[in-house]
């Protein structure tokens, strides 16, 4: 569910393909900024699902699988193929794809024959990658008879690049696991990681409620939006519905600390809601004239 597409500005609101050559290993993630050569597209979808298309790649014959990937290297770290996309998935979020590439419809082959997962990192107009990413695993896909694919992932763990483990023909790093780690000391009144989300989910209602009088939408009660989540799930949905914003949905999924995820998206619902509310009155004052004849 896309809330906020036309109130959260992003400097590249709309993504086009991009092609670029493999990144070498040396210069495939940057730490500043923090964002691998984008091969990607994407374009608007309904919802939650999106369509993300890989660059023009080569054609030629169904490609054969290469090794699969061990599942993890002696340090504890784990080798996943990485797809860089101009778009963020957080966990529990779904994506729609569309894979036609060369190099990534060889990645496809192995991850459909293996454990079903692999990583999407972000990539923007920089050059780079971000260096946290997060695993998609397939749960619906479609071979087409030019082997291009077409499929559904599901956002499951957040990840980490410690190092690139190859480049071709397709990119492959060792990644480390992120899990959001409990607060050092017991938070502030009102500022717990589930006084937060409740006051997030106010401010998110109160926010569809305005886009929807501002865009001419019948006024109606908004549903229950956390949907039993606990606050961990719940900031990663709000994450995901900030839509047209991808460098601050970036900065979402880096963080490792509900409670400071949960601030930052308060504060952005609270900004957006004065925005808004802003304009509610600014078409209340100078209400449009009716045309004439």
């Amino acid at each position: 569910m896309a809330l906020l597409p036309q109130i959260l500005h992003s400097p590249h609101p709309r993504l086009t393909a991009a092609a670029a050559a493999s990144p070498s290993p040396s210069r495939a993630f940057c730490r500043a900024p923090r964002h691998l050569h984008a091969s990607a597209s994407r374009t608007r979808g309904r919802g939650r699902g999106r369509l993300a298309t890989a660059a023009a790649g080569a054609s030629g014959p169904g490609p054969s699988s290469p090794e699969p990937y061990p599942p993890e290297s002696d340090d504890g770290l784990v080798e996943l193929p990485l797809f860089p996309l101009p778009l963020v998935l957080f966990p529990d979020a779904t994506h729609a794809l569309h894979i036609f590439e060369y190099r990534y419809r060889i990645m496809m082959h192995t991850v459909l024959q293996t454990d079903l997962r692999f990583g999407i990192v972000f990539a923007g107009n920089s050059g780079s990658a971000a260096e946290v990413g997060c695993v998609g695993e397939v749960v619906k896909h479609e071979r087409l008879a030019d082997d291009r694919f077409f499929l559904i992932c599901k956002g499951q763990q957040r990840f980490r690049v410690a190092r690139v483990v190859r480049t071709k023909p397709y990119l492959v790093a060792a990644v480390q696991w992120l899990e959001d780690r409990p607060p050092a000391e017991a938070p502030a009144p009102g500022e717990d990681a589930e006084a937060l989300a409740a006051d997030v989910e106010t401010l998110m209602r109160d926010v569809i409620r305005i886009a929807n009088r501002l865009n001419g939408k019948p006024e109606k009660e908004v549903g229950d939006l956390r949907r039993g989540l606990f606050p961990t799930p719940f900031s990663f949905y709000v994450g995901n519905t900030f839509e047209g914003a991808p460098r601050e949905q970036q900065a979402l999924l880096e963080l490792e600390d509900t409670a400071a995820r949960l601030r930052r998206e308060r504060d952005t619902l609270r900004n957006t809601l004065n925005y808004l509310t802003a304009a509610s009155a600014v078409k209340d004052a100078f209400p449009s004239s009716p045309s004439s004849g």
